[in-house]
């Protein structure tokens, strides 16, 4: 499985792999499925927000391990391939398709969100709410109600706090320490100057109590996904030594 060396792209040395990432979304859309009642819009967002956190790495389309949860949460919707927009135009085309496929408007020139177009998977076609094909739906009068409100724009680190507080209530630390051992680079951004600055960020200071109170500072990882106490102890970078230093 390749690494990332997230070192290259964000600052600091941590390798992660695309498998790892996967995984750890997996998980996480398992457990705010569980953890939250039927009606709790927010998790359209934060779904929508994980799969594009996953996709800021070179990770495969997964969305299929969870996709009862995502149609029941209104991230994903579903329809028969012959209501596509463009289904009278290629009708050869989608009459053709035999598994599952990403659908690009344009083959020559296809879109940097994977799944922009939607994707089919005979007999249905699958939209992502956000999406451009959502829009198309729901311009056609396809989706309504809620349903064709555009999703709200999640932080990470909000919803890291989210799941680690689930993650805490199902005694899961080890998906804890995975979230908190991204960095703040990943789950914060920004350029922050002091600890303070990070401190203040909103969900910061409730992920790190959950961190300390778990323990899960103290939980083992795979090799390269979180420097140890020693890489801590000379690092040059004070946030990066206080972020994974927890009293």
């Amino acid at each position: 499985m390749r690494n990332l060396l997230l070192h290259d792209a964000v600052g600091y040395r941590t390798g992660v792999s695309m498998h790892e990432i996967e995984d750890l979304v997996f998980e996480s859309v398992l457990l705010l499925d569980k953890h939250h009642p039927a009606g709790d819009r927010r998790l359209r967002d934060w779904f929508v927000a994980l799969y594009e956190f996953q996709f800021t790495f070179d990770c495969s389309i997964t969305q299929g391990r969870v996709r009862d949860i995502l149609l029941r949460r209104g991230h994903t919707y579903r329809f028969p391939i012959a209501e596509h927009p463009d289904y009278a135009q290629r009708r050869a085309f989608f009459d053709g398709l035999d598994t599952f496929t990403d659908l690009y408007e344009d083959e020559a020139e296809p879109p940097e969100n994977e799944l922009e177009d939607g994707y089919a998977d005979p007999p249905w076609l699958y939209c992502e709410a956000g999406s451009k094909l959502w829009r198309r739906m729901v311009g056609a009068g396809r989706l309504t109600g809620a349903d064709a409100v555009a999703p709200e724009r999640a932080r990470l680190i909000g919803i890291a706090v989210h799941i680690a507080a689930a993650a805490e209530r199902e005694g899961d630390v080890e998906l804890i320490a995975h979230w908190y051992g991204l960095g703040h680079q990943i789950l914060v951004g920004g350029f922050p100057l002091h600890a303070d600055d990070l401190l203040a960020t909103p969900g910061v200071a409730e992920l790190r109590e959950i961190v300390r109170r778990t323990g899960a500072l103290e939980i083992e990882l795979p090799d390269g996904y979180r420097p140890g106490d020693e890489e801590i102890e000379i690092m040059d970078d004070d946030l990066d030594r206080w972020w994974y230093s927890i009293p």
